[in-house]
């Protein structure tokens, strides 16, 4: 079985970061995700949004809200959860939400979108000496790059290359 999310979307709104009674770190945020289709065919331009709830859990949580601001482009990956509730008026109900695995950085950082887009705020860069990568959360330490640029020598032997 697969149950795997992927979307690229802007924030519709700052996340909000809060804390169980445990202490576990979640943060809730909507994701506005244009689909690939048109609405009609008399605008051509028009597209057709859907606006998706996002759940983060620990450091990913602490992550999301620490980095990402309203109007940001982001690219998520998770999973898809259905969980029924009864609301304060004792009406049964069904929520569907993205369980975000990774979050990640999906447009160059900014101050600004000009002056046509807003400001959005500065989103700053994630610390260098931490878990945080520019990418997204990623649980492993952060490693310094070799000097190389990461590229590794090859000898000029062919038949020593992996392909």
């Amino acid at each position: 079985m697969v149950n795997k999310v992927v979307l690229m979307g802007r924030l519709t709104r700052d996340p909000e970061l809060r804390h169980t009674q445990s202490n576990t770190a979640v943060t809730s945020f909507t994701l506005a995700v244009d689909r690939g289709n048109r609405r009609s065919n008399s605008d051509p331009n028009q597209q057709t949004t859907d606006f998706i709830d996002i759940v983060a859990w620990t450091g990913t949580a602490e992550f999301v809200s620490k980095w990402f601001r309203k109007g940001q482009l982001v690219a998520v990956c998770g999973r898809l959860q259905t969980r029924k509730w009864t609301d304060n008026e004792g009406k049964n109900r069904v929520s569907t939400e993205v369980i975000a695995e990774e979050v990640h950085f999906a447009e160059p950082k900014r101050d600004s979108y000009g002056s046509e887009g807003g400001n959005y705020g500065n989103y700053g860069s994630a610390p260098q000496e931490s878990n945080y990568s520019s990418g997204g959360y990623n649980s492993a330490p952060r490693q310094s790059a070799p000097s190389n640029g990461g590229f590794t020598e090859i000898s000029e032997d062919e038949d020593e290359l992996p392909f």
